[in-house]
């Protein structure tokens, strides 16, 4: 199969399909043939290399996301609906809104369960958001994901938004404390915020 072959059939996918291909292909180092075209044009492995995770640590962490969203399915719409899913470094950060403390519980106890999982970061709310929640949510987040790609102070790449309610949670790698500290006031600076809850380490090493 050719190239471009490869790669097209590979876009056709689903997202979680993708991240699944990509991250077994490069676990398994297949680099060469239909795996170079897919890793080739896979926007998502072509910006791993420039994260602190490295393409290995990407890969790991978009399998383990996808493990968790399979479970998520399989325990019902409620949950695939309700559940926000970012992990970095084996850190598995849950956000958004469920209907009760029992399908929270739950749906903790699955992220636990989950191979590559080495910390659960509990954020979901009890209750539901409505749709004008929801376009504001998103507004947010891309506001906060602009602001900070913009400012050439920041390492974007290294950062990841949800956002559930008018609060911002935030997980990822900061060089510095005061990368940080850019990225949280440019936070703060975005209408509509109520909360910034923030779970990105910062480097090791950093000054």
């Amino acid at each position: 199969m050719t190239d471009a072959a490869c790669f097209n059939s590979f876009r056709r996918t689903s997202p979680v399909h993708q991240a699944l291909a990509v991250a077994l292909l490069i676990s398994m180092g297949a680099l060469g043939g239909c795996a170079g075209a897919v890793i080739g044009g896979g926007a998502a492995v072509g910006t791993a290399a420039y994260q602190e995770r490295g393409i290995q640590g990407v890969a790991r962490d978009m399998a383990t996301a996808t493990r968790m969203r399979t479970k998520l399915l399989d325990a019902g719409e409620g949950y695939v609906t309700g559940i926000g899913v970012e992990v970095f470094e084996g850190r598995i950060l849950l956000t958004g809104a469920l209907l009760s403390e029992d399908m929270r519980a739950q749906a903790v106890s699955m992220a636990w369960k989950t191979d590559g999982v080495k910390d659960v970061l509990n954020e979901i709310q009890i209750g539901n958001s409505s749709l004008r929640d929801l376009a504001t949510d998103s507004w947010i987040t891309t506001q906060l994901q602009s602001k900070i790609t913009l400012d050439k102070n920041i390492l974007a790449i290294n950062y990841f938004i949800e956002t559930v309610n008018a609060t911002i949670y935030l997980i990822g790698v900061a060089q510095h404390q005061q990368e940080l500290k850019r990225v949280i006031a440019h936070a703060k600076n975005i209408n509509y915020v109520k909360q910034i809850i923030n779970h990105v380490r910062i480097k090791k090493g950093a000054s």
